[in-house]
């Protein structure tokens, strides 16, 4: 799917969200539009997907079951903010990265862990002095770096990825915080894939029990935490798994994190 096609069925739902562009980005001699998507509430989630263009999932389950989410959302008096695809180069190229080969495009944390020595992760249980916004990232990193500084802080916020290296379907979540507030997400996704408990999905990172991760990364989901969203998560599913069980653990992953938003902050 080319972004213009990816463009016009996202933008199909304009009656029911207020959608725009919050930045262009030039890509290739080529004009990408970064979209927005907003609805009323008295609570907030963040949504954010496809940062990486390779992990398709997360774009789409947002342009096919928008509808579905934003009833859900309203029923619940919780507006979304959702930045449905945030590397449109890379969406049309299906490449991890943008055209100009800029990388990562997650990455939005700096912390200074000694005087003057600034790292984009920390080591577990590692301490540091303070963080910053990182602004020297890629072009769609930049853009959206300064657009959700200008977001009052959201009371949840969900970033939606794929892992395209384990060649079987299985999920897992990177999260803060306790986990129980996740775990019903878990179960009701172990009905639907394979949950990857204890066990290795990165350079030395290894989920808990729970097929959680907790790791200080510098993604937009470290960056909301350091900006006190009480539930901030990235929900990951496999792209060796089926679309449609992809786009379910989406939706429920999205669907928690609503009624998550909608409980923040309330006796």
């Amino acid at each position: 799917m080319n972004f213009e096609e990816y463009l016009a069925r996202f933008s199909s739902h304009s009656r029911l969200a207020h959608i725009r562009p919050f930045a262009d980005v030039v890509e290739g001699g080529r004009r990408y539009p970064l979209l927005r998507a907003d609805t009323e509430g008295s609570r907030r989630l963040v949504i954010t997907a496809g940062f990486h263009g390779d992990e398709t999932a997360g774009p789409l389950t947002l342009a096919e079951h928008l509808p579905e989410i934003i009833a859900y959302a309203k029923e619940r008096d919780v507006g979304l903010t959702i930045y449905p695809s945030l590397n449109p180069s890379g969406f049309e190229d299906g490449t991890r990265y943008n055209r100009g080969k800029e990388s990562p495009n997650n990455d939005f944390v700096r912390y200074e862990i000694r005087p003057d020595v600034w790292v984009g992760e920390l080591e577990p249980g590692q301490e540091f002095l303070q963080y910053a916004l990182y602004r020297e990232g890629p072009r769609e990193t930049r853009a959206l770096a300064a657009e959700i500084e200008t977001l009052a802080t959201p009371h949840a916020a969900l970033d939606i990825h794929q892992d395209p290296y384990i060649r079987e379907p299985l999920s897992y979540a990177y999260t803060f915080g306790d986990s129980a507030a996740y775990r019903p997400m878990v179960a009701k996704t172990e009905r639907i894939m394979h949950v990857s408990r204890n066990a290795q999905v990165d350079d030395d990172v290894f989920t808990d029990e729970d097929g959680l991760i907790q790791l200080h990364d510098g993604s937009v989901t470290d960056y909301f935490l350091r900006r006190g969203v009480p539930y901030t998560a990235a929900i990951e599913t496999t792209t060796s798994a089926p679309m449609p069980a992809c786009h379910e653990v989406n939706l429920i992953w999205i669907r928690g994190f609503i009624d998550l938003a909608s409980l923040a902050g309330r006796a």
